[in-house]
């Protein structure tokens, strides 16, 4: 298990802004968002120091969900160096996502 960042406005252009992220956007009431929370951790160490694997509490960061446009949860958004280049609605199984990140790489 790695360890997923936690992305607030203050942190968020510095850790998507170089490489390749996964942002999970989610909220604790969304049972779809906590099915796939242990697929996110894992992917966390398994990418470790090769992607970023971040995950941002819409509930707590409100402005951040507006920003990027995030209408349902879960929407899993995959950037390279800043840019946005795909994005998941909903749950979605783990092969899906380690493919999205490998593409990305």
């Amino acid at each position: 298990m790695g360890k997923y960042i936690d992305l607030t406005p203050e942190n968020f252009d510095q850790v998507t802004g170089s490489g390749v992220s996964l942002v999970d956007f989610w909220a604790p009431w969304c049972g779809p968002c906590r099915m796939i929370a242990p697929v996110i951790e894992e992917l966390a160490g398994e990418f470790e120091g090769k992607a970023n694997v971040c995950k941002v509490n819409t509930d707590e960061q409100q402005d951040l969900a507006v920003k990027y446009g995030i209408r349902s949860i879960p929407t899993i958004i995959f950037m390279k160096d800043g840019e946005i280049v795909d994005q998941m609605v909903g749950a979605a199984s783990k092969q899906a996502f380690v493919d999205k990140i490998n593409s990305l790489l």
